[in-house]
């Protein structure tokens, strides 16, 4: 039978790429919903071909075009942030494919494993803000959860069937970005244009500037430690420019296991999709003799701030990587509006982390509060050191 798939983010980066595997695989996988913040457009073309039974566009002002033009398509529409947690409860979908951006993927994350449905997560935020209340959620509700992140795609492929506790370290790989073996000197005179420039992958900007500052991969750290179930001393980074490794396992008897494929997003999409499965594809091939050399090295936590603060959150626990996390995606819409320079993004987080107080035994309701906190803090962190900002 085919899996029925809801796909929250259909019309960013993940969402897209997404339904290209669902339309190569038309026969192993079905739509039963598409959603959207802001881009009408595009969802609408998306629900005329993949026909879902339901779709949702965040920003309810957008709702009537959305509903005028798929009315006649018999396409239940619904709009705001309170449907696109629910939707995910709807009996039709039984995998949901989380590919928002940022905090406003947590809760239909939480939502969608509330009501018993396996995840495919490329919502990485999910497992930052609130890790132990998703996994404890997860293993009450027997619900998988498939990463779809290349490099936490690449840790679950090499240990299936491996004996988790076999595991002495898990080796993250990062391309280093845009701007990797410069100095703080250098990346204080860093331009937008510069940081949304990836050497390696296309992603939406706000990825993008998180790979700049090594964010991303601090991200990662703390996904892995709720994914994986490992102690931060456990999980390294080594940064590999040519983005070929995608992660590297080793064991307790020194034996190593990794991962490794073109950089594409949709190898790591379909093994989620289709997991315990492999499915044949015709998606470009590695061939070795396009990379005579790899490369290795190891990150600068002090000239990239922010792979550091990331560590330190993960190390705090409770509410401190939700603090981490609202504070940074604060400074990334700041820095691509403008208003902050790129060595303001660390900056603003390591000073929220100060002046927020951290819950060690959070519930859900304490870190949706932090969220908010956090968000307010950090703008006025902001205006105080760089101008108005709102």
């Amino acid at each position: 039978m085919k899996k029925k798939l809801a796909i929250l983010g259909s019309t960013g980066s993940i969402g897209i790429q997404a339904l290209e595997v669902v339309r190569n695989h038309s026969d192993r996988f079905g739509v039963e919903v598409l959603t959207t913040q802001n881009n009408c457009n595009l969802l609408i073309e998306q629900a005329i071909e993949f026909k879902p039974n339901a779709v949702v566009i965040g920003n309810e002002t957008l709702y009537p075009t959305l509903n005028d033009t798929l009315g006649r398509y018999q396409i239940k529409v619904f709009a705001g942030q309170n449907a696109l947690a629910q939707v995910v409860e709807m009996d039709g979908p039984d995998t949901v494919l989380n590919a928002l951006v940022g905090y406003a993927g947590m809760i239909p994350t939480f939502q969608a494993i509330s009501s018993g449905k396996h995840i495919a997560l490329a919502n990485k935020e999910s497992l930052v803000i609130a890790g132990d209340l998703i996994m404890n959620e997860a293993l009450k509700n027997s619900v998988e959860i498939i990463p779809v992140d290349s490099e936490h795609s690449a840790l679950f492929q090499c240990l299936v069937g491996e004996d988790p506790a076999t595991i002495e370290k898990i080796f993250l790989t990062a391309s280093g970005g845009p701007f990797r073996g410069k100095n703080r000197e250098e990346l204080g005179q860093v331009l937008l244009k510069e940081a949304l420039n990836h050497p390696n992958w296309a992603m939406g900007n706000k990825i993008t500037i998180d790979s700049a500052t090594m964010m991303n991969k601090g991200l990662e750290v703390i996904e892995a430690h709720w994914l994986f179930g490992l102690r931060p001393d456990q999980i390294d980074i080594v940064i590999h420019p040519q983005s070929v490794i995608h992660s590297i396992v080793q064991f307790v008897d020194g034996s190593m296991k990794a991962q490794l494929g073109v950089p594409d997003m949709r190898l790591p999409i379909l093994y989620a999709l289709s997991f315990p499965e492999r499915i044949a594809t015709d998606l470009p091939r590695l061939n070795f003799s396009d990379y005579p050399t790899l490369t290795f090295d190891h990150p600068d936590t002090e000239v990239f701030r922010a792979l550091g603060l990331a560590y330190q959150a993960m190390e705090t626990g409770g509410t401190a990587p939700a603090i981490l996390n609202a504070a940074n995606e604060v400074a990334v819409q700041a820095f691509l509006d403008g208003a902050l320079p790129f060595l303001g993004i660390p900056a603003v987080i390591e000073r929220s982390l100060e002046m927020i107080s951290v819950i060690s035994n959070p519930v859900l309701n304490d870190f949706i509060e932090t969220h908010h906190q956090s968000i307010l803090q950090a703008k006025e962190i902001i205006s105080d050191r760089y101008g108005n900002f709102n």
